[in-house]
């Protein structure tokens, strides 16, 4: 099976105050961690979708060995980014689906839902029972995918109305959020 890696990395990081994709954590910005993530887990290929600031990610980012591509609508939302990214991944049996201010997601996790790939999958992982990412979308659902993404949400109302398998992570990974600069203490910097 060929399974993509899809960073969603456009957005301007209002809560944060800054484009999280830039977000230094240990010695590497957020982007450059996350793609490298979805390269050592073995995605093929790794496409990485850029928006706010995607001029000054460039400058700034490694970006080695993946797909860069703009997402001109990043302003009005995820489902934008998550469009433009679906569309860019080529011919793959599933695409991975990883926001790029998820730094605890593992190789691990990301294993976990790669096993279960194939065209007809959904699956997410959970943390102790909570929604989370990364997201994986088998490339059946693709269409239905890019004709529901809207807003912020995403593929939530697609995963919502679809039988999506729940992964646990828990113990292999940790699925919080950065939203916010204080959503980084306690972790490295």
């Amino acid at each position: 099976m060929r399974v993509a890696g899809l960073l969603l990395a456009a957005g301007a990081g209002r809560r944060f105050g800054s484009p999280k994709a830039l977000v230094p954590l240990n010695g590497k910005l957020f982007v450059d961690s996350a793609a490298e993530l979805l390269r050592a887990a073995g995605c093929t290929p790794v496409v990485v979708v850029l928006g706010a600031a995607a001029d000054q990610v460039r400058a700034r980012a490694e970006l080695t060995g993946v797909t860069v591509v703009d997402n001109p609508g990043w302003e009005s939302g995820m489902g934008s980014s998550l469009r433009t990214g679906l569309h860019a991944v080529g011919v793959v049996d599933a695409v991975v689906v990883l926001p790029v201010d998820t730094p605890g997601v593992t190789v691990a996790a990301l294993h976990r839902l790669m096993a279960l790939a194939e065209p007809k999958a959904l699956a997410r992982a959970v943390y102790d029972g909570e929604i989370g990412h990364p997201v994986l979308i088998g490339s059946d659902h693709f269409p239905g995918v890019v004709s529901s993404a809207a807003g912020d949400q995403g593929a939530r109302d697609y995963l919502r109305a679809g039988t999506v398998r729940h992964v646990e992570c828990s113990d292999v990974a940790d699925g919080a959020d950065v939203d916010r600069p204080e959503d980084l203490r306690g972790r490295a910097t």
